[in-house]
């Protein structure tokens, strides 16, 4: 938010202006953390991709830890719904198959450990 607003206004103005916001509990990094995680959730993205990217819009590290705890979610179910989403629920057999599909998860933010159970073990 300072990064947006840093060239349109003072420095000054825009942490003054930000903090009252905070203090009156219309601005909370932990709630954008939370509706962000829900929002990419229903998009069926993972983990990895959900962290980095509240990460590169500046959320705390702390933050997003709490909203994945405050969540509870059944990641192994979420990368099956994903995965069955796209290629329904039969898994191939044929290793060039499994290794497109692992790679369609791991860019969703799947992790790989959990991807080679699904996909490579019988």
């Amino acid at each position: 938010m300072v990064r947006k607003l840093g060239g349109k206004f003072s420095d000054e103005m825009v942490a003054s202006v930000l903090d009252s916001l905070e203090q009156r509990n219309l601005l909370s990094d932990a709630r954008y953390a939370e509706q962000y995680l829900s929002m990419r959730l229903r998009k069926g993205y993972g983990p990895v991709r959900i962290s980095n990217e509240l990460r590169e819009r500046g959320v705390d590290a702390e933050l997003i830890s709490l909203a994945f705890e405050t969540a509870e979610i059944d990641w192994f179910e979420m990368l099956r719904q994903a995965h069955d989403r796209k290629y329904g629920q039969q898994i191939p057999s044929d290793y060039k198959e499994q290794a497109r599909r692992a790679r369609f998860l791991e860019y969703r933010g799947f992790y790989a450990e959990q991807i080679r159970e699904l996909l490579f073990t019988p």
